[in-house]
């Protein structure tokens, strides 16, 4: 009988002090990519901020702020238990609908630069595709878990989920605001895809929404950043001003960069230096090398998370494995398409950097984001199988 207890309570401890393990493939980037953000919020944005007439460092202070409230978020979902995601992600899809609407309310909804993405809190504004973005990734799981065989073998399950981001992708277009839609669908049609439907399912869809996008894309300021994106140097000085300052940034840096402050383009010559072209200050600062540091970061948290998405469905977890893709297609593409922008291959949006731009809104959605993926990871190593070596202290049980 006492055995029996020591074998018990060692079941117990060995389970404890796994669970207490923290995944450094997963922590380590995250917060070098963080650390990364702020040196070069504060570096980009002295320019800015005397010029707004603020303090100095006022806005790496604001971004200081938001990166420890995102630390607070990040902390609270790492204790929310995933199947308590799953059982609320049914209706999350017409929440991120209500949510995307209200930006239209006046009162509610703010405009900036001509474009209603925002909505007033009173002591800030809150960027709501930032949370969008989340509530479909959930909802995205719970479904596909739900249809996991159906969505391999119907055309119509595979479809169901892609109208619902269409949805959501027409109200964006209104907004207007490309970007998020174009990697909401992205999400969608990825999460679609890694859960096993059929690819001549995903070719047709994909074929149906080119002409969507191409027709918006057909709007003329779009038209004007697309033609100004074919050829920057057309026109430097109106349509292609922001990508010939990022490019004059990024040349600049050559191989070992300027030097830390040391950048010309930040001052009053790239627009959104602090924002949408961080990584051009970064590149034209710390050169190729910079750059290549921050794609290597960016790679292995991508990587961390998709494996641990795989863990968790090869431990039929799908719903679990389902999100951590999610959010791990969403950094990715996101990191992928503002590095694109900053660096020339793709045509100009306005989306941020995740972990290293400023934002207020886009930091704190990143962190709840990677403390959902943290709280996988504490839930597989908690309810992995355990094996007990035997002891000579314990043999006895065994007689």
């Amino acid at each position: 009988m006492k055995g029996h207890i020591n074998q018990r309570q060692a079941l117990r401890g060995s389970r404890l002090n796994r669970a207490v393990k923290v995944d450094a493939w997963l922590l380590i980037p995250a917060l070098l990519l963080v650390a990364s953000g702020l040196v070069m919020v504060g570096s980009s944005s002295i320019a800015i901020a005397e010029s707004h007439g603020v303090a100095t460092y006022y806005y790496l202070l604001r971004h200081l702020i938001y990166v420890i409230l995102g630390l607070m978020l990040a902390s609270v979902f790492r204790s929310i238990p995933v199947a308590v995601l799953e059982r609320i992600s049914r209706p999350l899809m017409w929440l991120s609908a209500l949510l995307l609407l209200l930006v239209f309310i006046p009162g509610i909804g703010r405009s900036v630069n001509g474009s209603a993405r925002w909505i007033t809190l009173g002591f800030a504004n809150f960027q709501v595709v930032e949370a969008v973005k989340i509530m479909v990734i959930i909802y995205m799981a719970g479904y596909l878990a739900r249809k996991a065989d159906m969505v391999r073998i119907r055309f119509f399950d595979t479809l169901k989920p892609l109208l619902l981001a269409a949805m959501l992708t027409a109200i964006l277009l209104i907004q207007p605001d490309m970007g998020s839609a174009a990697v909401i669908t992205a999400i969608v049609g990825g999460m679609v895809w890694l859960a096993g439907a059929a690819w001549r399912h995903i070719l047709v869809l994909g074929m149906a929404a080119l002409p969507v996008f191409g027709f918006a894309a057909m709007e003329p300021y779009r038209l004007r950043r697309i033609v100004s994106f074919m050829n920057p140097w057309a026109d430097p000085y109106d349509s292609g001003f922001q990508l010939t300052q990022a490019l004059i940034a990024v040349g600049r840096g050559e191989i070992f960069g300027v030097g830390l402050g040391a950048s010309i383009q930040k001052l009053f010559y790239l627009p959104e230096a602090h924002t949408d072209f961080i990584f051009a200050v970064l590149a034209e600062e710390f050169g190729l090398l910079g750059v290549i540091f921050i794609l290597s970061l960016f790679m292995l948290l991508v990587a961390r998370i998709m494996i641990i998405g795989l863990m968790a469905h090869r431990r039929e977890r799908p719903f679990a494995g389902n999100v951590a893709y999610g959010i791990g297609l969403w950094i990715g593409l996101q990191a992928l398409v503002s590095m694109g922008v900053n660096l020339g291959v793709l045509p100009t949006k306005g989306l941020t950097l995740p972990m290293i731009s400023s934002g207020g809104s886009s930091v704190l959605m990143t962190f709840i984001a990677l403390g959902i993926v943290f709280r996988i990871r504490y839930e597989l190593d908690r309810d992995a199988p355990l094996s007990i070596t035997r002891t000579p202290n314990m043999a006895g049980v065994h007689r």
